[in-house]
């Protein structure tokens, strides 16, 4: 499982650098990213679109751009050397990156530089200054669930920046999520400039590894293990569990107003037409975990693995044909901008026609 083996090895990696640090060497999350001529061709596990431009993210920090659809790379300046997963632009200046040590990256020039906006160092105290305002503001908030609660937020606290973030997405320019490992979950309503945390607001009560955020219409869907997809609930602000037929892991959520699709380990996928109320099984065609998807056109979807295959669907995800390759690369994200699809993956950025 392609996407299954980097993210567990990216977080072992995790847990071993604090213990690296101490040995004399520099924490990446004080080091900048270093400047390749090979930056486009090394892991990257996320790609998105600014605009017309093409960004993408992977190890140690490494960023790139294209404005050419991938004919050629720039790379960013990014202020720390933490492998990156995920990047998000809802316009075309604004964007957001996350990965491990609790990194938060913001971009307000289409992501040619990159600003730190949060880290691990600062994850669990923020999680525990905020639980402990919640618990002064409301006093009837004890019991057994309210200490495991507070149990859960010391033990990260304690933790520093082990835990990584897995994925980011923006309605706009203000408002936003974050999703990572054992349930992690922030909201912000001003850019970036203030997260909360949303770790009491999920249907997650083992605190799952949550691997995808995404808004689909009105909807917002996280994905993550064991079969884990959940909603918001706008009433209550609080992210409810939705049944599915699949009870392995979900490595993401992607949808057109038609329809919503969650994909992950073993080729498996399922659709829903009634905003996740009932679920049939998609025909996917092969057996390797999907690891990333994207929306093009009013009905397109692509899905991509951790074997490199390449499946497009031009019916919202009723029907996936699988693309035909001189050579697959192990992907774990796609874009699609004009006619060209982008993947992202173990080797880097590659480029083919969607025709």
């Amino acid at each position: 499982m392609f996407l299954h083996k980097a993210r567990c090895a990216l977080m072992a990696l995790a847990f071993v650098l604090p213990a690296v640090a101490c040995a004399g060497f520099a924490d990446v999350l004080d080091t900048p990213a270093s400047m390749s001529p090979l930056a486009s061709r090394g892991l990257l596990n996320g790609v998105a679109l600014a605009g017309k431009r093409v960004v993408a993210v992977g190890q140690r920090g490494q960023v790139v751009y294209s404005d050419d659809a991938g004919a050629s790379w720039r790379q960013a300046a990014v202020p720390v050397a933490s492998d990156l997963v995920a990047v998000c632009f809802p316009t075309s200046q604004q964007g957001w990156a996350v990965g491990h040590d609790g990194i938060v990256l913001h971009s307000s020039d289409g992501g040619a530089t990159w600003a730190r906006q949060l880290d691990g160092r600062r994850v669990g105290q923020l999680m525990t200054e905020q639980l402990h305002a919640r618990a002064a503001g409301d006093p009837s908030g004890s019991g057994a669930d309210a200490a495991a609660l507070r149990d859960e937020v010391e033990r990260i606290a304690a933790q520093g920046a082990e835990n990584p973030f897995l994925d980011v997405w923006f309605s706009d320019e203000h408002n936003g999520y974050i999703v990572g490992a054992f349930n992690l979950i922030f909201r912000t309503t001003d850019g970036g400039q203030s997260w909360v945390s949303w770790f009491d607001r999920t249907d997650n009560p083992e605190r799952l590894h949550l691997y995808a955020v995404h808004g689909i219409g009105s909807d917002v869907y996280i994905t993550g293990e064991q079969g884990l997809l959940l909603k918001l609930d706008r009433q209550s602000d609080r992210f409810r569990a939705i049944q599915t037929p699949y009870k392995g892991t979900y490595f993401g959520v992607v949808g057109t107003g038609d329809a919503v699709v969650v994909y992950g380990l073993r080729g498996n996928a399922y659709r829903s037409s009634d905003a996740g109320a009932h679920w049939l099984a998609v025909d996917t065609g092969i057996q390797e975990g999907i690891t990333g998807g994207t929306v093009f056109g009013a009905q397109g979807l692509a899905l991509v693995s951790q074997a490199g295959s390449l499946l497009v669907s031009h019916d919202s995800g009723e029907h996936f044909t699988l693309y035909r390759q001189a050579k697959p690369v192990p992907s774990s994200a796609v874009a699609v901008v004009g006619d060209v699809i982008v993947t992202a993956g173990a080797l880097g950025v590659k480029t083919q026609a969607s025709h």
